[in-house]
């Protein structure tokens, strides 16, 4: 049988069909399995978590079939409870598919500590940028008779002097102790004037001999 004879036969023809039928049903099946296996239409609705303590985003994200990763954060951010949720991904409202997971940063309990930085031999007008530079306010300015004009003489927080070094939590208004520009009255030397004691009182010119 030629060619020609063949495709225009009802053999042809009926295999044809035959082949076309088997593909629409593998297709069908193909797609019938597809949408069970990725819940195909199927959507979760992200809840709100913000503001929120973990063991309630657990739950929220549980009852809409939904996993919680935990990221912890640097920023403390003082709007917010300690603990608790202060951004997530995907963002509330957002369609997702069952079990996705849903990213949440959580606030630490409070601002992170930093490194007093050297403000020796600073005038205050060097002194106040490189403390807001690295996270600190500039507190109580206390100016007091030394020659050394707007000269930085002593950092303080709480009362209690600080030292450069020493580690506070970022935000920390630090007290200044600053020099007048007056020598002080009691004749003593400026070395004399800042020598102190371990207890932080002032010495006695005449113990310094």
């Amino acid at each position: 049988m030629s060619i020609i004879k063949f495709l225009t036969s009802k053999v042809f023809f009926k295999q044809l069909l035959l082949a076309m039928g088997a593909i629409v049903v593998l297709s069908f099946i193909i797609l019938r399995w597809l949408n069970f296996t990725t819940n195909h239409g199927k959507f979760e609705t992200v809840p709100d978590l913000k503001g929120k303590s973990l063991s309630v985003a657990a739950i929220e994200l549980d009852e809409n079939n939904l996993e919680m990763q935990v990221q912890d954060s640097a920023n403390y951010n003082p709007d917010y409870p300690k603990y608790s949720v202060i951004d997530q991904a995907p963002i509330a409202g957002a369609k997702v598919k069952e079990d996705r997971k849903i990213y949440i940063t959580v606030n630490p309990s409070g601002y992170r500590k930093i490194t007093v930085p050297n403000l020796n031999e600073r005038t205050f007008r060097q002194a106040k940028p490189t403390l807001e530079a690295v996270g600190f306010k500039v507190g109580k300015l206390t100016y007091v008779d030394n020659i050394a004009k707007d000269l930085v003489l002593e950092m303080t927080y709480k009362g209690e002097r600080i030292k450069p070094g020493d580690k506070l939590p970022k935000t920390t208004a630090i007290d200044l102790v600053i020099g007048n520009g007056n020598r002080p009255s009691s004749g003593m030397s400026v070395d004399e004037g800042e020598s102190s004691n371990e207890s932080g009182d002032s010495i006695p010119s005449e113990d310094l001999n």
